[in-house]
Formats: structure tokens, sequence, C-alpha cells
């Protein structure tokens, strides 16, 4: 109540109401006695409406206050309901909305923190094994009693550890831009022929050296896309073939081409896949039964983030032979 009297506004009105009760009278005493008491009757009465209304709005407005304030504080909810009339509706309103997207932009951080310190650790495990073994290879290098075909032996096997930590590295930070959007992908008219060749160039010479072949079964199929990054992306999926394809064996990749999408499809005649590794397979960091020890679980997942980023989808699947792949870019967005 005392805060209620020293609203500087408040004391504007009422003396406004004063003084125009004071001179209405006055001009009413001036006609009758009878006349000026009943105007100062009625404005006395207008007075104490108005005194009224306006305690009753700013003990609504002092409710709104402390119900802010529980919220701020235990996170209690806004009882909409009490404001759903009057003039303060649309105010109360507002406020949800905003302290809605407020309560929705904190749970994403929280989210992206835990996903951030997961994804720390994830990495940190990742990079602790080939740390770990040339470390351990270093070592034995130092030793004075080592042959030399045993120093050249651990000299390969360090050079090999070095390549593959170079690759993880490359490949977290690839993931990471992914993840912060700063990749821009441009959208040109890429040949699916041309993706191809791009993408298995660098698996060319250990196929060969396993005895592998591809097979490569397209025309002029073409898609809207960036060439480098969805070379990057068939690549690791024809890896993942490569590393599961027993010598001698077959990867076949073929193209489609519809009115609605794109459609890149590549088989294997290795084992195939678990049914139970199969929903997690695109999943960072995640190793299936017969997942190599030379994997780190980022090449699949790295496949689907860049095709995803380009109007995509990538599905795997046990096929008649081996595993399947089957990717497409849609024309329209999806």
């Amino acid at each position: 109540m005392n805060m209620f009297f020293h609203n500087k506004e408040l004391q504007q009105s009422l003396w406004l109401l004063a003084g125009v009760a004071i001179t209405l009278s006055t001009i009413g005493a001036y006609f009758s006695p009878v006349c000026g008491c009943l105007v100062l009757i009625a404005c006395v009465l207008i007075f104490g409406i108005f005194l009224f209304t306006e305690f009753y709005r700013y003990h609504r407005l002092q409710k709104l206050s402390d119900d802010l304030d529980n919220l701020l504080i235990s996170g209690t909810p806004l009882p909409i309901r009490e404001y759903e009339e009057g003039e303060l509706s649309i105010l109360a309103n507002q406020i949800q909305k905003i302290t809605l997207r407020l309560t929705e932009a904190a749970e994403t951080v929280k989210a992206d923190k835990v996903y951030l310190a997961d994804s720390l650790a994830d990495i940190s495990h990742q990079l602790r094994t080939p740390l770990t073994a040339m470390n351990l290879t270093a070592t034995m290098l130092r030793s004075k009693e080592l042959s030399p075909e045993r120093r050249i032996e651990l000299a390969r096997e360090l050079q090999s550890l070095l390549t593959r930590t170079d690759w993880l590295v490359e490949s977290l930070l690839k993931l990471s831009k992914l993840d912060a959007g700063t990749v821009v992908l441009v959208k040109d008219a890429v040949p699916v022929k041309s993706l191809i060749d791009r993408a298995s160039e660098p698996l060319a010479i250990p196929m060969d050296l396993r005895n592998q072949r591809l097979t490569v079964q397209c025309v002029d199929e073409r898609f809207t896309g960036d060439l480098i990054w969805t070379a990057e992306a068939l690549g690791n999926i024809l890896k993942n073939c490569m590393d599961h394809t027993p010598n001698g064996g077959i990867i076949t990749v073929t193209a489609e081409e519809t009115a609605l999408f794109t459609q890149i499809t590549v088989e294997d005649t290795g084992p195939g896949f678990e049914e139970k590794d199969i929903p997690h397979l695109f999943e960072r960091f995640y190793k299936g039964v017969n997942a190599s020890e030379s994997s780190y679980g980022i090449g699949l997942a790295l496949a689907r983030l860049v095709i995803r980023a380009q109007n995509g989808t990538v599905q795997a699947m046990n096929g008649s032979n081996g595993a399947k792949f089957v990717i497409k870019f849609y024309k329209q967005v999806i």
C-alpha cells in the first residue's frame, strides 16, 4: 500500500483529479450551494472509483511481478489462465512466449554442453590409442639391441600410426566444421561418374593389393551438390566396403536418376552387417561387431553429415551378397 501511494504517476493523476473536483465544485457552488455539494459528492465517488481501479490494477501488476520472480528463481510456469482477460492478457502472453523461448534456449545450451563434453571424451579416447602405440614404438626404437630388420619394421609401424592419427585429426576437424555450420557447400551440377572416379582414386592401390575389383555402372546421371565434399563422403563409404570385403571381392557402384532424385548404390561381397549394428552404423564413434581394429567409427558419420547437408539421405542394409549403401540426392527440398 505504501509503494502504491508513492507511485509518481498515481500522485500526478490524484492531484489532477483533485484540481478538477475543486474547480467543478466551485463552479457548481457559484450557481447554488446544493449544486456545489452534488458536484463535490460526484467527484468524491469518481475519485474513489479511480483509486479502487488503480489499486486493483497495481495489485495485478504486483502479482505478475511475483510470478515472474518465481519463474526466474524456481522455474515455476506463469499461471497464464489468471491473465486471460483484461489489459494484462497481451503482456502476460508475450512474457510467456519469451520465457518459453528462453527456457528452450537454455535447454539447448545445456544439451550442447553435454554433447561437447561427450565428444571431447570420445575424441580423447580415440586419440589416446594411437598415441600410446606411437609412444611405445618410439621407446622400442631407442633400444640399441634392435636388429636392423626389426628397426625397419617398427619404423613402418610408426609411420602407419602417424598416417592413421593424421587422418583421424583431419576427420575430426571436418566433423567439427560441419557441426558448427562453417562449411560452405557449393551447388554445382555434378556428374556421378566424376564423383565415383574422384572418390575411388585414393583406394585404387589398396584395392589392387587386395585383388579387389571396383565395378561402376552409370551413364550420365547428375545431381546438384559439392563434388569435393561428396567425394569425401562417398570415399568413406567405399573404404568401409573395401575394409570388409575379402581378397578377390567385388565392390559395385550403380547410379540411377529419376524426376525426384539421383540414387547411388554401393554394394560389396563381404559378410554384411549384423542386424543389431544397422541402426547405429552412422553414429559417431560407433564400431560394429565386424569393425576392424583400425576403425574409429568416424567415416560413416562424416558421410551422413555431408550427404544430409546437400538435401540427401543415406541408408545401410544387407544386400543379396553383402553390405549395401543407398544414397539419394533429392531435386526438391525434403
